[in-house]
């Protein structure tokens, strides 16, 4: 029993040591290596990854399911993540520092999904005021993407633009420049500077200005076509001006909005050019790398 005791103390002493260098090991070289600010940086990725895609003018829509769209985020963030490298310690000290992390990523994602957005609802702004003066005021029509009804010229110019910005590759662009962004603006390191503010007020004013341009040609022609019914109307009182005038503004304007097609497709694809340059100059007014 001595002996069997004895053996019993070794065999726990033996034990005992095996895990003292077992634990030893784990404080020293670490068992499951973890970096807080590591995991903090991927949900930021995440998050600005999500904020992009879920702004983006086909896969923003309720038309693509929610977690399709959260499977790309996931599938695009794990591609970007490992591939980055965040200068200096990420994790904050306080919990609100945090959720100032957090609304800056926020703010980033809305910026540089406006970027692209302005586009589409300028096409939409041109595609009511040009509804508005054929007389398609009282035909509206749900938009699948938004939800929101919409004239029926807005939603046809939406769709041909949508298609055009698709086919030119203009996803793949700004998916480009969502991974050059964590170049410039590390997880964090958005600075609200003045020039991001005043890039942001004037990429937002495109919309009304690039509305009017898209709209004019058509306002112009529908403008001549009511002045030469309203000379008919003086020349020939008799004549029943209103039953003839609407089929020809629709006709007109059908035409002249074909012709429309083939300068916007001209226009996106200058757009999906520049669209970089312009990531770039909004990134480089809120990086905290760039002087």
């Amino acid at each position: 029993r001595g002996r069997g005791g004895g053996g019993a103390g070794s065999v726990a002493g033996c034990g005992l040591r095996g895990c003292g260098a077992v634990f030893a090991l784990g404080e020293g070289m670490g068992i499951f290596p973890i970096d807080p600010g590591n995991i903090l940086s991927f949900f930021l990725t995440l998050f600005r990854i999500s904020l992009i895609v879920f702004l983006l003018p086909f896969f923003g829509g309720d038309t693509v399911p929610r977690m399709v769209k959260a499977a790309l985020c996931l599938v695009l963030a794990l591609a970007l993540f490992p591939r980055l490298s965040f200068p200096g310690a990420l994790f904050p000290e306080h919990i609100f520092s945090i959720a100032l992390v957090i609304v800056g990523e926020l703010l980033l994602g809305l910026v540089l999904g406006l970027v692209v957005r302005i586009i589409f609802a300028a096409v939409q702004t041109g595609g009511q005021i040009v509804g508005f003066q054929m007389g398609f005021a009282m035909v509206n029509v749900v938009d699948p993407m938004t939800g929101t009804s919409e004239a029926v010229t807005a939603h046809f110019l939406y769709m041909v633009t949508l298609l055009t910005f698709l086919v030119l590759n203009g996803h793949l662009v700004m998916l480009s420049g969502l991974a050059d962004s964590f170049r410039l603006i590390p997880p964090g390191g958005l600075l609200l500077t003045p020039h991001l503010t005043d890039q942001v007020l004037t990429f937002s004013a495109q919309i009304f200005i690039l509305g009017a341009k898209i709209a004019a040609p058509i306002i112009a022609c529908l403008f001549l076509v009511d002045l030469a019914l309203a000379l008919v109307a003086r020349a020939a009182p008799q004549m029943n001006v209103l039953l003839i005038g609407f089929p020809l503004k629709i006709s007109v304007g059908m035409f002249f909005l074909g012709l429309v097609f083939a300068t916007m497709s001209l226009y996106m694809r200058q757009f999906t050019v520049e669209l970089p340059e312009l990531y770039h100059s909004i990134l480089s007014a809120g990086s905290p790398l760039v002087p």
